[in-house]
């Protein structure tokens, strides 16, 4: 239908045009000059509103398809404020020429100006959606679209696990990484649902996640997915599915997603892998001082944490915790939770 509206705008076009060209010829009859330059021109135009029209036609729906593929909510929402803003400017500031040529010329010339206005204005504002929300004081969390990352964008797709954790809020103060956080609503609703739980630890790990999550707002971009991943049911499967449709990078500390996403070929950040592999490396005779915080597990021995965390057993100390001792490293070794560390105090 557009085609053919397309068709009839550019043929009036051209047959004004024409007309208007024949009115200056000389060298023949005014009428037939008239007439004959009429008749070309809405001969051109029909010809070239068609092709217009088609090439038109195709312009839009690929650009549909993409604005659906591409955009967001807010995006599209801005895009509409913005397009009706801009066809009322375009209404006013074309008022001149309904004065100047005309009136084919003249209310063509206008509808065009109303036109670009529109689009004009529709491209300014969706490219500002964020700050025109936030404006009105809305946050936009609207979905992103299922699709393969650009080469230039790096985003991160973080899990309960890695939320609750905590550590990715330095990797991003620290620029260990950087890009987009991209949180499921799913994700979202789980830890909310460890935050509501009876238990007093659990309850605490959900709130964990949802400050840390609030948290990584002030640092880099959020976004809350409004992806469901109907087709399964579990969230670790939700987020490997989610991860391999949309070429993101999968943030866990759950070894088992993590080995499972690696298997599909998803890039996968594990806080506290990257924690571990920063860690001062310690080696046997290596001596230092040590606050003795507990007694160990055997009988004897005392327990101590260096700043980062590694736990020190050392031997012989249990009479000793509540001070700070000297102590040697006798052996390493290497556990679930990182590097353990065995000393015995220096005499």
């Amino acid at each position: 239908m557009h085609v053919e509206v397309i068709r009839f705008t550019v043929t009036l076009l051209a047959t004004a045009l024409g007309y208007r060209i024949g009115i200056g010829a000389e060298f023949l009859d005014a009428d037939l000059a008239r007439l004959l330059g009429a008749v070309l021109g809405a001969g051109v135009g029909y010809v070239a509103g068609g092709w217009i029209g088609r090439s038109f036609s195709r312009r839009v729906d690929s650009l549909a398809s993409t604005v659906a593929r591409r955009s967001t909510g807010p995006e599209l929402l801005s895009g509409i404020i913005g397009g009706v803003m801009g066809m009322l400017v375009g209404v006013a500031v074309g008022i001149p020429l309904l004065v100047s040529f005309d009136l084919p010329v003249a209310v063509t010339a206008y509808l065009l100006v109303i036109a670009l206005a529109g689009t004009a204005g529709a491209i300014v504002v969706s490219a500002n959606a964020v700050r025109l929300l936030g404006a009105l004081g809305l946050r936009p969390t609207g979905a992103i679209v299922a699709r393969r990352l650009d080469a230039t964008e790096t985003a991160y797709l973080i899990d309960s696990s890695a939320a609750i954790d905590g550590r990715i809020l330095d990797m991003f103060r620290t620029h260990l990484l950087s890009g987009k956080v991209w949180v499921p609503t799913f994700v979202l609703d789980e830890m909310q649902g460890l935050a509501d739980a009876a238990d007093k630890g659990i309850r605490r790990r959900g709130r964990r996640g949802l400050d840390v999550t609030t948290a990584l707002r002030s640092i880099t971009d959020v976004d809350v997915l409004d992806e469901t991943v109907p087709e399964v049911d579990d969230v670790d499967a939700k987020l490997v599915v989610l991860a391999a449709r949309t070429g993101a990078n999968l943030v866990t500390t759950d070894r088992n997603l993590a080995q499972n996403a690696e298997v599909r070929g998803i890039r996968v950040v594990n806080p506290a892998v990257v924690a571990e592999d920063l860690r001062r490396s310690i080696s046997t005779g290596e001596r230092f001082r040590l606050p003795l915080s507990k007694a160990g597990t055997q009988p004897g021995q005392g327990v101590g944490y260096l700043d980062d965390g590694t736990m020190v057993v050392v031997e012989g100390a249990a009479d000793r915790v509540g001070e700070e001792l000297d102590v040697e490293i006798t052996s390493t070794t290497k556990s679930a939770v990182g590097q353990l560390l065995f000393a015995k105090p220096v005499a």
